[in-house]
């Protein structure tokens, strides 16, 4: 599933090849199920027009135009984005492929069809309307205090809350969790002042990381959680010949639901 780290690693490479072009044609191929606005309307924003710059908040992307709304896009399940120019290098599941005048085109690839296109009139309209919080990538000691504040539900489901830290998916609140030397289920009102700014700064710099290494999660550190969890969900610290251990104590690590989702930790590292 596209988290934060590729939505941004895919907004980079639209701005590298996609942007001030006019849009020659478009073709949408499910727009009743893919599109979130109606086909014409889509069609008469964007023809003749061209994107001139990207915008993100957590796992939302943003396409700015020349003139008139912004297109968006999520990505479901399974959304990724092609540049190209053939007839015959069309993605098999590209859902939406925007036919430039320059003869290139830019497409919208989706293979399960969870993925949503449509119109805004500014970043800030949709993030009032979809009520998101600051994006998780520059989020400040300060902003994330403020999320916190007076709530007393477990951290780990308050880091997966859009209105608080957009963009923090399950196995990202697990690896900032551990950075950051936190237990998944302690009381967010908990946290002390010391302990908010350590868990913001391990919210920046887990992703900063996972940016710098393409999403690529073998090119991780070492030191890092992601290299212990089970992606196949089978039974961690219950089974007596698991061999995922902890990478800063060797322990092992063990594995619980908290609030409904996988949570890998570390029962040592995270008291």
């Amino acid at each position: 599933m596209p988290e934060l780290p590729e939505v941004e690693t895919y907004r980079r490479f639209i701005d590298e090849t996609s942007l001030y072009q006019p849009i020659a044609e478009i073709e949408v191929q499910d727009p009743k199920r893919q599109l979130q606005v109606d086909l014409d309307d889509f069609r008469r924003a964007l023809l003749g027009n061209q994107f001139t710059g990207t915008n993100r908040i957590g796992k939302q992307l943003f396409l700015l135009t020349a003139n008139g709304p912004m297109v968006t896009m999520h990505f479901g399940m399974t959304g990724d984005v092609a540049f190209y120019r053939a007839e015959a290098d069309t993605p098999r599941f590209a859902r939406a492929v925007f036919h430039f005048q320059s003869g290139f085109r830019f497409a919208f690839v989706d293979s399960r069809k969870f993925g949503r296109i449509g119109l805004t009139p500014s970043v800030e309209a949709f993030r009032q309307q979809k009520k998101l919080g600051p994006d998780a990538l520059t989020l400040s000691t300060e902003e994330l205090t403020q999320g916190l504040a007076k709530k007393k539900s477990a951290i780990k489901p308050l880091l997966l809350d859009q209105r608080i830290a957009p963009g923090v998916g399950n196995w990202i609140a697990d690896e900032v969790l551990f950075q950051a030397q936190l237990e998944p289920e302690r009381s967010a009102l908990s946290l002390l002042p010391a302990e908010i700014d350590r868990l913001a700064t391990s919210i920046r710099e887990v992703l900063e990381t996972a940016i710098a290494a393409e999403a690529i999660y073998r090119d991780f550190p070492s030191h890092y959680l992601i290299h212990a969890r089970e992606w196949d969900e089978a039974p961690v610290a219950t089974t007596p010949n698991a061999h995922l251990n902890c990478p800063r104590c060797q322990r092992l690590i063990q594995k619980k639901y908290v609030g409904g989702r996988a949570t890998y930790f570390c029962p040592h590292c995270q008291q």
